[in-house]
């Protein structure tokens, strides 16, 4: 299927409500900024950015006034603070805005920020994105319900997020993919389920291969692969159950072809039946967090009638769960299906403790 029939062409961005708001000021995550979207947007000139084969990276480097750079330089490491420290200046003069990019490629149109210790030069990054429902209700699942934790800051119309390291998975297909041992083949054919269906169970769309970076571990005398989503804007707004699969992009080919050719299907059924587990557990674990996430979900508006209607009818063949067919909002759709994992896994654990009980 090609990409234009799988995706719509453009998402919009969804403001934040009330409701989300008061969530986001609970956990902390709202939080005073002394610089916005906007204010980055009045660069005086840009240049292009290659990357290390001398490519377009798709990225410009902006510069601004003198003037406005004092200004927006001071503004960045206060967010920087702010976002990974104590909030405090005392660190400021350790550290420079090495330089500011910004992309066009895509719907959130980053900046994206080089930070550098200049004591022993090492650096960061963060990013500064105009504020979308979609994305903020990602981000926060992904925090919840994925292996890893993220970090992020939400003020009126501006977002902001930490980077998260990684190979760029085209990247890792192209350049990297074709020199791993047949063993690393098969741990990565592991990951890609598992990451598939993590994806699906949380409705997180669009997972091209540069949506996401693939993370090297060493332990003990080898390398275990992590693929990790750096890109949420697609979090439950397309009304095609294949946009929240990877598998169906084309871009992901070669990671499909891992997985036939390295997995069995018994295999491929443990690690689907692995990751429900786990993500029902993080469920669980997450408590009044994600219930609250949900209340505000359950009432915003974060896509088209259209695309609640197609997505709801898809779920139901998969699930034949017929509250499905009642949902009139996609956060109930979301709900809906994190809670169907969530009653599976207990049904599934209570059947074995009952089956326990009679062994004994």
């Amino acid at each position: 299927m090609s990409e234009e029939k799988l995706m719509s062409k453009k998402k919009p961005a969804y403001p934040v409500s009330k409701k989300l708001n008061t969530y986001l000021e609970l956990y902390n995550r709202n939080i005073e900024i002394p610089i916005f979207y906007e204010d980055l947007l009045r660069f005086s000139g840009s240049v292009v950015v290659y990357d290390s084969n001398d490519e377009d990276s798709l990225w410009v480097r902006v510069y601004y006034s003198e003037f406005e750079r004092q200004e927006i330089d001071i503004s960045l490491k206060k967010v920087y603070s702010i976002l990974l420290s104590d909030g405090g200046d005392n660190i400021f003069q350790y550290l420079n805005i090495d330089a500011v990019d910004f992309c066009t490629f895509g719907n959130s149109k980053p900046f994206r920020i080089k930070v550098r210790n200049i004591l022993n030069d090492n650096f960061t990054y963060f990013y500064v994105k105009k504020t979308d429902a979609s994305r903020i209700y990602g981000l926060e699942l992904e925090h919840m319900l994925s292996p890893y934790n993220l970090n992020f800051l939400v003020y009126k119309n501006t977002l902001i997020e930490e980077h998260i390291a990684g190979i760029p998975g085209d990247v890792f297909i192209k350049d990297m993919l074709p020199k791993c041992t047949e063993s690393e083949k098969t741990q990565l054919a592991k990951e890609f389920v598992k990451f598939n269906e993590r994806c699906m169970i949380r409705l997180l769309g669009d997972m091209r291969s540069y949506n996401y970076v693939i993370v090297p571990v060493h332990d003990f005398d080898h390398v275990v692969y992590r693929i990790r989503a750096i890109d949420f804007d697609q979090q439950c707004f397309e009304g095609k159950l294949k946009v929240y699969r990877p598998q169906f992009f084309k871009e992901n080919y070669q990671m499909v072809e891992l997985v036939r050719l390295k997995l069995q299907t018994k295999s491929v059924d443990q690690y689907k039946l692995e990751e429900r587990s786990i993500v029902a557990k993080r469920i669980k674990s997450s408590g009044n967090r994600i219930k609250r996430l949900l209340k505000a979900c359950l009432v915003d508006h974060i896509s088209t009638e259209e695309n609640i209607t197609r997505l709801k009818s898809e779920i139901y063949d998969l699930t034949l769960d017929l509250d499905f067919k009642n949902c009139k909002k996609m956060g109930e759709v979301l709900n809906l299906a994190l809670d169907f994992v969530k009653r599976n896994y207990e049904d599934v654990s209570m059947k074995q403790i009952m089956e326990h009980k009679i062994n004994l």
